[in-house]
C-alpha cells in the first residue's frame, strides 16, 4: 500500500520525522534529495528506533582529520545506541543482527492541502469509475466504458 506522508518541503536534508500509518509509526528520513523510511521498531529489543539521536557517518583519514559524510546517516536507538544506516536499515553494532525493516519512499507529484469541504486530503491515484444507471429498480453498472476520473485539486495524473 502507498501512502502520502507528508510534503517532500517539510523536511530539509539531514531532517527526519516519525509519522503514524495506520498502526505503524514510520520514520521517513531525508538524505540530500533522497527520502528513506525506516520502521520506527528497533530490532534488538523494540525500542522507538527512529527517535533516538542521528548523525552522519564520522570518518577518519588519520589522528585528528575527522570528517562527516553527510550522505550516510545513522540513527541510534535511544535504548541501547545500536546504530542503523538510514538508507539501507543495515545494523552496525551486533554481529548477525537483523537489519531494521526499511520501506520505499518516493516523491510525487501531488498536494496534501486538504479539501475544503470535506476535509481529507486527496492521494496521488485516482480510481477508474463506471457509468451507473437504474434501469426497471435494477442497479446496472456498465464496465464496458470506463471513465478516468478527474484528479483532485492540485494532483497530477500519472501514468501506471
Amino acid at each position: 500500500m502507498r501512502i502520502a506522508v507528508m510534503r517532500a518541503d517539510e523536511l530539509a536534508p539531514g531532517e527526519h520525522r516519525v509519522v503514524q500509518v495506520g498502526r505503524r509509526s514510520i520514520g521517513v528520513f531525508r538524505v540530500g534529495d533522497e527520502y528513506y523510511a525506516l520502521a520506527d521498531h528497533c530490532p534488538h529489543q523494540g525500542g522507538p528506533l527512529c527517535r533516538g539521536r542521528v548523525a552522519p557517518l564520522a570518518t577518519a583519514g588519520a589522528p585528528g582529520e575527522v570528517a562527516l559524510d553527510p550522505d550516510r546517516l545513522f540513527v541510534a536507538c535511544p535504548w541501547h545506541g545500536w546504530e542503523y544506516d538510514v538508507t539501507t536499515g543495515q545494523s552496525f553494532l551486533g554481529p548477525g543482527e537483523a537489519p531494521v525493516r526499511s520501506y520505499p519512499a518516493e516523491v510525487l507529484p501531488g498536494d496534501l492541502t486538504p479539501d475544503p469541504v470535506t476535509g481529507r486530503v486527496p492521494g496521488p491515484y485516482v480510481a477508474d469509475t463506471y457509468a451507473v444507471t437504474v434501469e426497471d429498480r435494477v442497479v446496472v453498472v456498465d464496465t464496458s466504458a470506463r471513465r478516468a476520473a478527474a484528479p483532485a485539486p492540485g494532483v497530477e495524473e500519472t501514468a501506471p
